[in-house]
């Protein structure tokens, strides 16, 4: 084991909040492998922080009509706070926007520039004409080559996790506008990964101990062969590309954003008053490098990243990526962008977090995606939780409250069962750090519950409320033994369930928890416990079913909502009534002739109440001009008039400016 622990976990976009699929995907399987190291009482530190370069921040400050810089401060307190409150430790949790990271990734740049690791080149890149912009890649969206999704970025797909470039695309469209872009010339500079990936290659296939998805998937980009990656981008928001030539250039957010790790553990190292201190992880070669990453990051955590910091030549290099797959949610991925999800700050106001940290360590998706149900968490909090891990503790201490006074009994001479229990303690230890030093947190934390299970069945076993009476002293034994289990498995479960940890700490009267004194009595006898407290409150029906609901609704806006495609399907043009009049037996309806830039139509209306023939008979309205044909009242019409309506008046969308008919409206 090396000495020093350098733990990382991906950081968050300033877009938006944290979702359960966050979570499941790095920041509490880093949390549990952080906080497993520091009861192991190793050197080992936790950097993060929140992302706030880049287009998807640049996207959701235009869609809510504020600036970058307004989003990012809103939702980089919003995520800390809500990490603090789901109980996520971090040494220090930063943001890319400081002054100290636009320098580190200036620095970064020009040091592997310098080193001919980067070119220039003119290339041809997407340019929308409406928005009169050129488009950087996560503006354009549009059909995934390799799985038909339609809902593809121009750098990535999230369906099947391939790296993309917008030219890739079947049937790009603008993310703003909706409209479609065209390619014109730019100047970027381009980080050489087809140079590097001989040494990458070499170093990776090394990693015998990694995760299958992340060789996986690695291996299959080698196959490939690697090519330049550009690392600039045609933006007003991010860091400056530090060269004359580059103006109004900002680096790719996926150049600068590993390079925030360094940046951070920097931005520690003067908080805690020793500022070299960063130097002794990421300039020693015997520190463990870790980052917890979710499967779409892989290409750039497993492979980009250490490219860059092999072309710089200083840092040290990852020593494990152990990269999840996705939580997903009614068979779709969490989505922040998309707003498809289950807010962390929404559970938090309903719920305990540790009951949502058990629910989400269950169900970890270490190997293969998995999926959030409502249901299931009732089930692991009521049949799991409290049945399972909180009975056993009430009970022992309920115990000692009733028959001893809530003083611990004194052990005279353990008997055979009694050692069996405690050694099952010592082989419980064991087993959740081997599962845990292997990322197998999933494994861990259903070890922990085995233990439970077993104290469960030995307090039945030896049936305490019968020999209180008959063996007083085999009791005493037995009620000293458990209150040793629970002791054991407030530190056992500590990285899974830190609160609840605490209130039995508290409960024992005890200031902290010792990892490796698990196995080894160290509760005396006549020792006065606390106040007995219910650890785990059983989740009703009722709140589970308005989740569901709630869900269902999210659910339902999103189906009622058309993608750009669907939307570029609709023709509207402009049309001018040439006729009009009132169809016969029927109070609103209106039929009118249409000048479609010299196509005649016929449209019927449902506008009889509000406008007369003469008021419409000349006016310039908007049509569907390829809607199918139908039969109203028995009369043909062959499209339909766009109009508002409030308060039972309707008002004709009209054109403020003069414009030919027949004129197409995008």
């Amino acid at each position: 084991m090396k000495n020093k622990i350098l733990i990382t976990s991906a950081l968050p976009y300033a877009n938006g909040p944290i979702h359960l699929g966050h979570l499941a995907g790095c920041y509490l399987p880093g949390d549990i492998y952080y906080r497993y190291q520091k009861l192991r009482k190793r050197d080992a530190i936790h950097i993060c922080g929140t992302d706030e370069n880049g287009i998807p921040i640049t996207i959701e400050a235009e869609k809510l009509g504020k600036s970058p810089q307004e989003l990012v401060d809103n939702y980089h307190e919003k995520i800390r706070k809500s990490f603090e409150a789901f109980g996520i430790v971090h040494d220090n949790f930063s943001r890319t926007s400081t002054p100290l990271h636009h320098k580190n990734a200036r620095d970064f740049f020009t040091r592997i520039y310098e080193k001919k690791y980067i070119v220039n080149k003119t290339i041809k890149q997407y340019f929308c004409p409406r928005c009169n912009r050129f488009l950087a890649d996560r503006y354009i969206e549009g059909t995934c080559p390799y799985c038909d999704s339609k809902e593809a970025r121009g750098d990535q797909c999230e369906s099947c996790g391939r790296w993309l470039d917008p030219e890739n695309l079947v049937s790009p469209g603008c993310k703003i506008c909706g409209g479609t872009p065209v390619l014109k010339e730019t100047k970027h500079w381009y980080f050489r990964l087809d140079v590097m990936q001989p040494q990458l290659e070499k170093w990776l296939l090394k990693k015998d101990n990694w995760k299958n998805n992340v060789k996986k998937f690695c291996k299959g980009w080698f196959k490939e062969g690697l090519e330049p990656r550009a690392i600039t981008r045609d933006l007003t928001w991010g860091i400056p590309v530090p060269l004359k030539e580059a103006k109004g250039k900002v680096l790719y957010v996926w150049f600068d954003a590993p390079i925030g790790y360094i940046s951070s553990t920097m931005e520690w190292a003067q908080r805690i008053g020793k500022p070299d201190r960063w130097k002794d992880y990421w300039l020693d070669s015997e520190t463990r490098l870790i980052h917890f990453i979710g499967k779409d990051n892989i290409v750039f955590h497993a492979m980009v990243w250490p490219a860059m910091l092999m072309a710089h030549g200083d840092f040290v290099l990852p020593s494990e990526i152990p990269a999840n797959e996705f939580l997903n949610i009614k068979g779709g991925k969490f989505s922040t962008s998309r707003r498809k999800a289950i807010w962390l700050q929404d559970t938090l106001e309903l719920f305990d977090p540790d009951l949502m940290r058990y629910a989400l360590a269950v169900n970890l998706p270490e190997n293969k995606d998995t999926e959030f149900d409502w249901n299931d968490f009732q089930s692991k909090v009521n049949n799991e939780l409290a049945n399972i891990l909180g009975n056993f503790i009430n009970r022992t201490v309920s115990f000692i409250k009733s028959n001893y006074s809530s003083r611990v009994p004194l052990c005279k001479a353990l008997s055979n069962e009694d050692n069996k229990m405690l050694h099952f303690l010592d082989e419980t230890k064991k087993s959740m750090e081997e599962k845990i030093e292997k990322f197998e947190l999933k494994k861990g934390i259903k070890t922990l519950m085995d233990l439970a299970k077993a104290a469960n069945r030995y307090f039945d076993k030896e049936k305490p409320w019968e020999t209180k009476r008959n063996a007083p002293e085999k009791c005493a034994n037995t009620i000293n033994t458990c209150i040793q289990v629970t002791d054991a498995l407030a530190s056992l479960m500590e990285p899974y369930l830190p609160f609840t940890s605490k209130k039995i700490l508290k409960i024992l009267n005890i200031e902290k928890n010792e990892w490796n004194r698990v196995g080894i009595p160290r509760i005396p006898g006549n020792k006065e416990i606390g106040k007995v407290e219910i650890l785990f409150r059983k989740v009703e029906n009722e709140i589970i079913t308005l989740q569901k609901e709630k869900i269902g609704e999210e659910e339902k806006k999103m189906a009622d909502r058309i993608s750009i495609d669907e939307f570029k399907k609709v023709e509207l043009k402009v049309a001018v009534v040439e006729s009009a009049e009132k169809i016969e037996n029927a109070q609103k309806l209106t039929k009118i002739i249409v000048d479609i830039g010299g196509e005649k139509r016929q449209i019927v209306a449902g506008i009889a109440e509000n406008y007369s023939p003469e008021e419409l008979v000349g006016k310039k309205i908007i049509v569907i001009a390829n809607l199918a044909p139908a039969k109203i009242r028995g009369v043909d019409s062959n499209g339909m008039l766009l109009a508002a309506t409030k308060d039972n008046k309707l008002t004709l969308l009209t054109i403020d400016k003069d414009i030919d008919s027949g004129a197409k409206v995008s």
